[in-house]
């Protein structure tokens, strides 16, 4: 299942409702992406020049084909029972809840294997553009290597590795 939204979401009643009553579920991973207050190349326990906030952009329509074209990629490389991914966009401060994917499986490495998996493609292939504002002003976002480099071990490996 996949959701674009505006709205915050509540991790545990969203896992919840994805787990009720399905007793063949043994394992369920999850990831939360939060709004960082600084870029890691920022360094330093004060922030230097932190990010005030950070404003997502998306073409509607398009970006929930994409996000549908991702899981179904997750789901045929393992055996999932049931998968979610919401992702938010507008503006967002430190602290605030940005993604959650969740991934059901009767296996916890493929539970694992998949949220991960699911992260690193939604980080490179997801069309979602971002702008942070720090106290220099705003500037769009660029691709960074290492998310580049984490995508590219699924693209070499062809996933599904888990059988339990």
């Amino acid at each position: 299942m996949i959701r674009v939204q505006a709205e915050d979401f509540d991790v545990g009643a969203e896992i919840e409702r994805l787990t009720a009553g399905n007793i063949r579920v043994g394992g369920v991973a999850s990831f939360i992406g939060l709004v960082r207050a600084m870029r890691p190349e920022e360094g330093g326990p004060d922030g230097g020049g932190g990010l005030k906030a950070m404003t997502l952009e998306h073409y509607p329509g398009m970006t929930e084909r994409e996000l549908a074209r991702i899981e179904a990629e997750a789901r045929g490389r393992w055996p999932l029972e049931d998968v979610l991914v919401i992702h938010r966009y507008g503006r967002l401060e430190p602290g605030e809840r940005i993604v959650l994917v969740v991934t059901l499986s009767a296996h916890r490495q493929a539970a694992f294997e998949s949220c991960a998996f699911l992260m690193d493609w939604l980080k490179t292939k997801a069309p979602f553009w971002k702008a942070e504002e720090t106290a220099s002003g705003t500037s769009w976002v660029d691709a960074r290597a290492t998310d580049t480099r984490a995508a590219e071990r699924w693209e070499t490996s062809g996933g599904n590795r888990a059988a339990e």
